[in-house]
Order: C-alpha cells, then structure tokens, then sequence
C-alpha cells in the first residue's frame, strides 16, 4: 500500500492557510463599504463556481479520509456529509442555470452541518459529549488528526460548512445589488 502520510499534514496546513482566508473575508465582508469592497464583489462575482469547489474539497476529503486512508466515519461526521453533499449538486446545476437562487438552498444545509461539526469539535478538543456515537471500535472523540492544536477533521468539515455560509451570504448580497443595478 502506498505511503499516504503526507496527506494529512498537507491538508492541515490548507485548512490552517484557509482560516486566514476565511478572516480576511469575513472581514471584508464587514468592511465592504470601505477597503473591502473589491474583495467581496470578486467572491460574490464568484459564488457559484467558489461554492462548488468548497464542496468538492469537501467530498474529495472525506471521501479520502474513509475510503483511502481508512477512518471509519462516525454517526456526527455522515450528518454533515448529509447536509454538505448535497451542495455540490446544487451549485452544479445553479452554474448551468446561472440560478443565484442556490444560496436559498445552501445556507441552511451549511448551517446545518455547521453546527455539528462545531458540536463534534468541541468533543474533539476536550468537551463534553451529550450524544452517543456509532463509530466501529471509537467514540465520535476520537481524534484520528491533530495539527497546530486545534485542526482535526471536524475543524476542516466546519471549515467547510463556514465557508458555505460565508460565501452563500456574499453571493446573496451580490446577486441583491446585481438586481438592483
């Protein structure tokens, strides 16, 4: 079997470098009346084909994780690839329908998910757990990746569900002063 050890550390180091991006957008999004302007119209000029690239990474990472390296996913971690998967379809057909409406759809599944992977991340780091869990042989606790203190893969999975809702309310806001235009 091939040596996939560097996976894990290279996808920590993307999701460490995308907590910047998703700051320096949250930010501009707050500040988009003055310096942050132009960054938010390029993300909300943007928003479908962003969207569906968050949610591919999303599927292809999980994906890896399970069926590649071989983690057995836990009743928490299928319910957010419940309510995240689905996204990828959603922006596909928005892109071909050039339907802006998506974001409709989309916030609340990322919401959603966003809450449970923010649940099982606090379990991860050390929280309380209310809930039982199915994982074979673990607990929904287990921690299978730990980089820089704080990214394990229910970080990278609410990383993701973040960046639904962020770029989901950014390409509402954009499709609202599009139509106003």
């Amino acid at each position: 079997m091939p040596n996939y050890s560097f996976i894990s550390p290279l996808l920590s180091y993307g999701t460490l470098f995308s907590h910047f991006v998703l700051v320096f957008v949250v930010l501009a999004f707050m500040f988009r009346k003055s310096w942050g302007e132009s960054t938010v119209y390029l993300v909300g000029k943007h928003a479908l084909s962003l969207g569906l690239i968050v949610a591919l990474t999303a599927i292809v990472g999980s994906l890896w994780y399970s069926e590649v390296i071989g983690y057995e996913p836990c009743l928490l971690c299928w319910w957010q690839r419940v309510f995240i998967y689905p996204s990828f379809v959603l922006f596909l057909i928005a892109i071909f329908r050039k339907d802006r409406n998506i974001f409709n759809y989309v916030l609340p599944l990322s919401i959603i998910s966003g809450i449970i992977g923010a649940y099982q991340s606090y379990v991860n780091l050390g929280g309380n757990s209310i809930l039982p869990c199915t994982a074979a042989g673990s607990a929904c606790s287990k921690v299978y990746v730990l980089e820089f203190g704080y990214i394990t893969i229910p970080m990278m999975s609410l990383t993701i569900a973040i960046y639904l809702i962020v770029i989901s309310l950014i390409g509402k806001h954009y499709a609202q002063n599009d139509s106003n235009a």
